[in-house]
């Protein structure tokens, strides 16, 4: 990573970027900008998902040419019905898909594109980067890190680093939740789409219906859960069942099975569904990102994780609780610290409960206390999530963001040639 110096270029860009077209071509022919983003997913959803959506983006919003590697296409097709799974290169949703299953293979300089993205780091094949050598004008390189709250990555976005070996420059760029940083991905009518969603109730309600749920289920308390196998799922549920206020829980298949499994007394299907107490448990099937979204809208609390969906909740303006991806030696617990410091200030409540589900809360904490004391303060957390909502849309998009820095790095390549 270049040193100290290499920081002033953030403000820079931004200025110099509003002064440049909406979509460059580097090379003058007339053509579409094109891009591609290698994705390995890791966190089974997480990784594809905000490739997925942002190739999407990409490409309606901005008319760029996206080609999309990814070497797990399976998971892929969870969120992405569409995706073909045993097919090495095909087109879905305006976007080049192609199954990246090896690290070999040779590329002509023809073969690399104008704005090369590696998501959190992954390293693209050896070929493909010695292709970029050999392509006129020279690729802009781009390493898209992962999402966190701590305060260093203000002086880190967009940093370049140079190759070891070869005559090339990657700059890192991270998004985040201030005016310093990449900002969040978000689609240009996203929030004009919930705001219709959510002011329709005959258009919700006939959505959760599609997903099975009864007139009951629907009236009652509705959370959303999509967390890691690890969250103290099962002294939740119990809480739920046990509580005065009807609850109606969905789960995607195959999340907290084991818990699933003991609440439903069968196997956690789509489509099963029990009620004890005052809970009703349903798991629904895994659906395509535009109906997760009506998802969070339409729900009233909101368990998510990772990173795509935990952004996505974010942008549905509603009360959620975010389970981290865990890392070696507890790191996860200081970047949900560093979130929840900008986010839950003052609620003590949403903080408790967000340690205790991630493991980083004192061993004498009961789910069902901490629940109840999480439901005493949702008014208030209602109210950070919409004022949180308008605050990161201030940020601008991750995307638009993302091509604005490309450009600069463009002309300045530019005016360096000539």
């Amino acid at each position: 990573m270049a040193g100290p110096v290499s920081c002033l270029l953030a403000p820079h860009a931004r200025a110099w970027a509003d002064a440049l077209p909406e979509v460059v071509d580097p090379a003058g022919h007339g053509r579409p900008t094109t891009l591609a983003i290698f994705c390995k997913v890791v966190d089974n959803y997480g990784d594809v998902g905000i490739c997925w959506r942002m190739a999407r983006q990409l490409a309606h919003e901005h008319g760029v040419a996206v080609e999309l590697w990814v070497d797990d296409l399976h998971s892929f097709r969870r969120i992405c019905p569409e995706v073909a799974t045993d097919t090495e290169v095909q087109r879905v949703g305006g976007v080049t898909v192609r199954h990246w299953h090896s690290q070999h293979g040779e590329f002509e300089a023809a073969d690399v594109a104008d704005i090369v993205i590696e998501f959190f780091g992954c390293d693209i094949p050896e070929g493909y980067i010695a292709a970029m050598v050999g392509r006129e004008p020279r690729s802009v390189w781009l390493n898209l890190e992962g999402l966190t709250a701590e305060e260093w990555v203000e002086g880190c976005h967009t940093l370049p680093s140079s190759h070891p070996r070869l005559p090339l420059t990657k700059h890192f760029f991270f998004p985040g939740f201030t005016a310093k940083t990449g900002g969040l991905l978000v689609e240009s009518a996203l929030d004009e789409r919930r705001r219709q969603f959510q002011a329709d109730p005959a258009a919700m309600a006939d959505f959760l219906a599609q997903l099975g749920l009864s007139p009951a289920e629907i009236a009652a308390q509705k959370v959303s859960m999509f967390c890691y196998p690890h969250a103290p799922v099962a002294g939740l549920f119990t809480a739920w069942e046990q509580g005065a206020e009807p609850v109606t829980c969905l789960v995607p298949e195959g999340v907290a099975a084991e818990a699933v499994r003991a609440f439903l007394g069968a196997e956690p299907v789509a489509g099963a569904v029990a009620s004890r107490g005052a809970l009703t448990l349903r798991v629904l099937p895994f659906v395509p990102q535009p109906d997760y979204d009506k998802l969070l809208w339409a729900c009233d609390v909101n368990f998510v994780r990772g990173e795509d969906s935990f952004v996505r909740a974010q942008w549905a303006g509603k009360p959620f609780i975010w389970h981290i991806y865990p890392q070696d030696e507890n790191l996860h617990h200081k970047k949900l610290r560093a979130f929840l410091h900008r986010y839950a200030g003052g609620l003590d409540g949403l903080t408790a409960f967000s340690l205790y589900w991630n493991g980083a809360g004192t061993d004498d904490q009961h789910s069902a206390a901490l629940w109840y004391a999480l439901r005493a303060e949702m008014p208030a957390i209602t109210a950070r999530a919409a004022e949180w909502q308008r605050q990161i849309l201030e940020n601008g998009d991750m995307t638009g963001n993302l091509l604005k820095f490309s450009r600069v790095i463009q002309s300045v390549k530019h005016e360096t040639r000539v």
